[in-house]
């Protein structure tokens, strides 16, 4: 009879042993996964998102700068190659929002097929160029859909410009003057070249990164502009120009001659030698998304070949 009892003894105590090492059984340990690993800002105003096996789930961010009222000038980077191209959007705010819904589709688009980027390329997108602008006409400076814009003119007008009523694409260091024009209307071109924070962010960060091309739309009037600064329209400046437009069918124009525009961002551009070209939806509703993304893909299929040069 005792052998019975001893193997039962033993059984017991092997049974608690094991339950004594397993722990309680209501603690669960989630398993590591890549998707909750954060990487380290890389300066005070650039952060990296969560990286999935290497590869950005969502865009960079980089502060380029803060608007008149304080509000974030944010460019967002795609790609990871050393030739840079810059997308500027919405320098007209609200008077011009159907360029800030076209930089939300083109960001849309490059998070979803992060493949249509060349290798040698990166893209970076600065879809809200006059935070506070857009903020006068829409009453927000995130997304937003057309259903939020309002209908009255004087609201669509007042938006075209910043926090100090400054005309954006006045501010800049090409025939600069203190009162530009804008159609048939006087508009203030600051108090100096760069006077505003949105057109200092633009300066400072070009400069900083030296891109290999950039590419700014406006609405409206349906084409696309080469840039100059009474330095004659680069070779490179106009090939891409011509891409775009080919792939796009818009009309492409050397300059653009409907009115003197002085202080303008592409212009001033070209002055520092660096391409730019300008593409002015047809309209101030559509985003045209068909023949834009149409030019970006002829654009960025020409220096995915290889010809990144200035």
């Amino acid at each position: 009879m005792k052998k019975p009892i001893i193997i039962i003894v033993i059984l017991f105590v092997a049974v608690g042993i094991y339950f004594w090492a397993k722990g309680p059984s209501n603690v669960v340990v989630a398993p590591v996964t890549t998707d909750t690993i954060n990487t380290t800002q890389t300066s005070p105003t650039q952060n990296n998102t969560v990286v999935n096996n290497g590869v950005p789930k969502d865009p960079t961010q980089t502060v380029l700068g803060k608007s008149v009222e304080g509000r974030d000038i944010t460019a967002f980077h795609y790609g990871t190659g050393a030739g840079e191209i810059i997308f500027t959007l919405g320098i007209h705010g609200g008077y011009a929002w159907n360029t800030v819904i076209l930089g939300y589709q083109i960001m849309d688009y490059f998070k979803k097929n992060p493949s249509a980027i060349p290798a040698n390329v990166k893209v970076t997108v600065i879809p809200v160029l006059n935070p506070d602008g857009l903020n006068k006409t829409i009453g927000k400076t995130g997304v937003f859909t057309s259903a939020d814009v309002p209908t009255s003119q004087e609201a669509l007008v007042a938006g075209r410009f910043n926090g100090h009523n400054v005309d954006l694409n006045r501010n800049f260091d090409c025939d600069w003057q203190s009162t530009g024009t804008w159609q048939n209307k006087a508009v203030s071109g600051g108090t100096s070249a760069f006077s505003e924070p949105e057109s200092q962010a633009v300066k400072n960060y070009v400069q900083l990164n030296s891109p290999v091309a950039v590419i700014a739309w406006y609405s409206a009037a349906g084409g696309v502009y080469a840039s100059s600064c009474h330095n004659g329209v680069s070779i490179p400046t106009n090939t891409i120009m011509k891409e775009f437009a080919k792939a796009s069918k818009y009309p492409a124009n050397a300059d653009f001659d409907f009115y003197e525009i002085t202080g303008d961002m592409v212009n001033w551009l070209a002055k520092n030698n660096i391409p730019a070209i300008s593409v002015l939806l047809t309209n101030h509703t559509d985003t045209e998304w068909a023949k834009n993304l149409a030019g970006i893909t002829a654009v960025l299929n020409y220096f995915g070949t290889g010809k990144i040069s200035q």
